[in-house]
């Protein structure tokens, strides 16, 4: 879970007698406060944490995770799983994720299949990814930490997805994520396991702010006010990737609030989708989803973090100016 960004008192050096009590000095030196007036002012510049922000389906991977192990092993064709589940969505006026979530276990439940934690775990190394992507991680880390841009600045990548949990946890890429935020079973619920948590495109939002607050134990709210000066990753330090419609909502809000967002489209395949969101103001860059170095994904994302190093100087220099 992410660190909140302490903050400390900055107490005066007024002097008295030595009959002044510790108490009588404590109001005569009365605590400095911020323009907002919640709480005291950090002793350093705290808003230097990068962080890009990944869909998981499409973006990372060519396919639906699913696709890869699970539905193999239940004997379900791609095409014939997503079309009934659509269509028990749009006959029910189901949520689309819990009637997928749902389905899964039920088909896998009638043809005796025994799937549990462990199971999708172990199913998440069959998952295939995008040139580069096992790499992306450390080149991006790396050109981060060579940058004469970058002294003291963290970069975090993040995981959105209505994927599963459980498989994500058993890819060859889970451990370069600071935080995975996706669709998960709560497998002790019922007879069959139950959706403990469901992440629909619009729901992805949310996510994006508790990264924003620095509220990433999903057992506390967000809902409490936060004053934008106490927020420690401002969305002007973020990146979303995203690959389609799906992810129109992360991608406006990101936008909205000062950070950025990348369209990638599949190598070989038409960019048709991509081209509309850049047109329509959706994303700032979009390219094949190639994570190579070199390649224009890798080019337009470090367009992106030098102008972020260079903002976050700025910021920082201003904070110095205002608190010196």
């Amino acid at each position: 879970m992410a660190e909140r960004m302490a903050a400390r008192a900055n107490t005066s050096g007024a002097t008295g007698t030595k009959a002044k009590s510790a108490k009588a000095k404590a109001k005569a030196a009365p605590k400095r406060k911020t323009k907002t007036g919640s709480r005291p002012p950090a002793e350093t510049f705290g808003k230097k944490t990068i962080a890009l922000v990944y869909d998981f389906d499409g973006t990372l991977s060519p396919k639906p995770m699913q696709e890869y192990a699970f539905l193999p092993t239940i004997g379900e064709s791609s095409a014939d799983f997503w079309k009934e589940s659509n269509r028990i969505a749009s006959e029910q006026k189901a949520d689309p994720m819990i009637t997928y979530m749902h389905l899964l276990y039920k088909k896998a439940k009638a043809r005796n299949v025994t799937i549990n934690r462990e199971a999708l775990v172990k199913q998440g190394a069959a998952v295939e990814f995008f040139p580069g992507v096992e790499q992306w991680f450390d080149l991006i880390n790396n050109y981060i930490a060579a940058s004469p841009d970058s002294d003291g600045v963290s970069i975090r990548h993040y995981l959105i997805s209505s994927g599963l949990t459980e498989i994500v946890e058993g890819t060859s890429i889970y451990s370069n994520f600071h935080n995975v935020f996706a669709s998960e079973y709560w497998f002790e619920a019922y007879e069959l396991p139950y959706p403990k948590r469901v992440i629909t495109d619009t729901g992805k939002t949310q996510y994006l702010f508790r990264i924003n607050k620095g509220v990433e134990d999903l057992g506390a709210s967000i809902n409490e006010h936060m004053p934008e000066a106490q927020r420690p990753v401002p969305f002007s330090n973020m990146i979303y990737f995203g690959d389609g419609d799906t992810d129109v909502p992360s991608m406006a809000v990101t936008r909205k609030n000062g950070g950025y967002a990348m369209a990638v489209h599949p190598p070989g395949k038409a960019q048709e989708k991509c081209t509309k969101l850049f047109e329509a103001g959706r994303c700032d860059f979009f390219a094949v989803a190639d994570y190579r170095e070199g390649e224009e994904l890798y080019k337009r994302t470090c367009l992106l973090l030098d102008r972020m190093l260079a903002d976050i100087r700025v910021r920082e220099e201003m904070w110095n100016l205002t608190h010196g």
